[in-house]
């Protein structure tokens, strides 16, 4: 670790997966609490006083913010057409907390310094917000490692990372979308989407609709791969930083969301 940490997490993360049944145990109880601890930089999750703030429109969200949405309102009442609850705001009491959900591509290579780098993101994640995350997985289709109201052990949510293997086509649109309904379950304050990839969509979709639908995106892509990544970035109008690998993971955190 002290001479070379990429290699060594890498080679760690590939250990948990080994054809030998004690060997990968041992890899994994390891993996586990040394990707958590690795994790440890950046806030805790804040405790504080809710405030009533206006909000995008869900049904069990509170009441509807007729000021905020007039406008989608009589756009809709003219034009005769149903209203859009994308348009509609309402008012609801909200925690000072931040509600994460981390996007994990494993459409590319799920081996290694990328397995073990999405291991230890999703270990920060966990540490940053441990009471309301979420972590899925895509590639063609969307998987929940963790869904935001559902409780589950940090080193349970790190084993079913590290069980990902890559392979498929990359939706994208489909990922952010499916991120975007995950944090709708919150009352966080603060919403933030995590895209962990390179940000190259080889499936149809309306990607920049699906990233401006988003309250907050931040993009973390691979340092040797993040041309896609920072023109997604620029359209969007989010933060991005590249990833040198799993020992970089947590720090990359820190530079696109304590700012």
């Amino acid at each position: 670790m002290e001479e070379s940490p990429d290699e060594t997490l890498a080679l760690l993360a590939d250990l948990t997966g080994a054809t030998d049944q004690k060997l990968r145990e041992l890899a994994q109880r390891l993996a586990g609490r040394l990707f958590l601890d690795l994790a440890r930089r950046g806030p805790a999750a804040p405790r504080g006083v809710g405030q009533l703030r206006t909000q995008r429109y869900r049904p069990d969200g509170g009441d509807l913010d007729v000021d905020s949405s007039l406008d989608a309102l009589v756009t809709a009442r003219a034009r005769g057409t149903a209203v859009d609850p994308d348009d509609l705001r309402v008012r609801s009491w909200s925690t000072p907390g931040t509600a994460i959900c981390l996007l994990v591509d494993r459409s590319g290579s799920m081996t290694g310094k990328p397995l073990a780098t999405a291991a230890v993101t999703a270990s920060a994640v966990a540490w940053r917000s441990p009471n309301d995350y979420s972590v899925l997985s895509f590639g063609k289709d969307v998987i929940a490692a963790k869904s935001q109201d559902v409780g589950k052990s940090n080193e349970r949510v790190i084993d079913a990372v590290l069980a990902l293997r890559g392979f498929g086509t990359t939706d994208v649109a489909g990922a952010l979308t499916a991120a975007a309904e995950q944090l709708s379950r919150s009352r966080a304050g603060r919403k933030i989407a995590i895209l962990l990839s390179d940000c190259r969509a080889t499936v149809p979709g309306d990607v920049l609709g699906a990233a401006r639908r988003l309250d907050e995106l931040v993009i973390v892509a691979p340092e040797s791969d993040d041309a896609e990544a920072l023109e997604l970035a620029a359209l969007v109008g989010c933060r991005v930083t590249s990833v040198s690998g799993p020992s970089d993971a947590a720090g990359a955190l820190s530079r696109v969301l304590d700012t």
